[in-house]
This record gives C-alpha cells, sequence and structure tokens, in this order.
C-alpha cells in the first residue's frame, strides 16, 4: 500500500541535526522502509554505527519533523577523501528536496574538515537512489 505524502510548505519546521546513537532504532526502521537500501546485520548493528558515529560525530545528520526522524545520511571520511552511505527519506516525504538538503549539510560538514572531494556507496539495482544520485550532479566513476 502506498503512504500518502506529506507536502512540506513554508509553516512546516524541519529541522536538521546531528545524529546520535539514540537516534538508531528510529533511523533503521527509516531505512528498512526505503526500498533498495542495502542493509546487514553487521555493518548496521547498533553497535557498528555507533562507532561510526563516534568516528564521525560532525558529519552524520537526521532531518526532523514533529519530533519523528524523516531523513538521514551517514557521511565520514577516511582523512583525504568524504564518502556518503545509507542517505534515506521516508517515502511520503521524498521528491520535496528532504534529500539534497541532508546531502548538502553533510558536505559542508565534511568541507568544514578540509575534506574537498567525496564518494557515494550505492547500489546499481537501487534506481530510485542512483536518479536522486545523479539528479544531484553525481556520476559513475569508471576505472
Amino acid at each position: 500500500m502506498k503512504q500518502p505524502f506529506h507536502f512540506l510548505n513554508f509553516g512546516d519546521k524541519m529541522n536538521i541535526r546531528h545524529m546520535t546513537i539514540n537516534d538508531y532504532d528510529e533511523v533503521y526502521g527509516l531505512w528498512r522502509s526505503c526500498k533498495g537500501m542495502g542493509l546487514n546485520n553487521l555493518d548496521d548493528s547498533k553497535e557498528e554505527i555507533e562507532k561510526f558515529l563516534n568516528r564521525n560525530p560532525d558529519t552524520c545528520f537526521v532531518a526532523e519533523m514533529d519530533n519523528k526522524i524523516i531523513g538521514a545520511i551517514l557521511a565520514g571520511n577516511d582523512g583525504r577523501r568524504g564518502y556518503i552511505y545509507h542517505t534515506a527519506v521516508s517515502p511520503s516525504y521524498q521528491k520535496q528536496g528532504i534529500g539534497k538538503k541532508l546531502v548538502n549539510k553533510a558536505i559542508s560538514a565534511l568541507s568544514g574538515i578540509g575534506i574537498s572531494k567525496t564518494a557515494l556507496v550505492v547500489f546499481e539495482k537501487n534506481e530510485n537512489g542512483n536518479a536522486f544520485w545523479q539528479k544531484l550532479g553525481f556520476t559513475v566513476r569508471t576505472i
């Protein structure tokens, strides 16, 4: 069953803030609600996400509306290049610019710590996700 769309207007109050481990259960539910997300029990366990957040406390974000998480992005770096993982927006809030705002926030945070290049981790079969990234100007890198 398709979820209804909730169109944002200027009266709505969306907030983007740093993600914490306390957000894990709600964010994991969000990830599971998005078609094409690749999750696994090891890398995406609460313990592993906590390690990621501890290593990258300033580059991971959630979007909230009415005290509900409607979007999330994990971004980190290896000291020279940034990496974006698990970008998701609740299906009923997609196609309204929330994902783009999260990506811009993460890239800005990476830039703020001296990271000027960012790569994505995506699944080839995630057509919706790949269309989103292409719309933002990301391209497939061939070796």
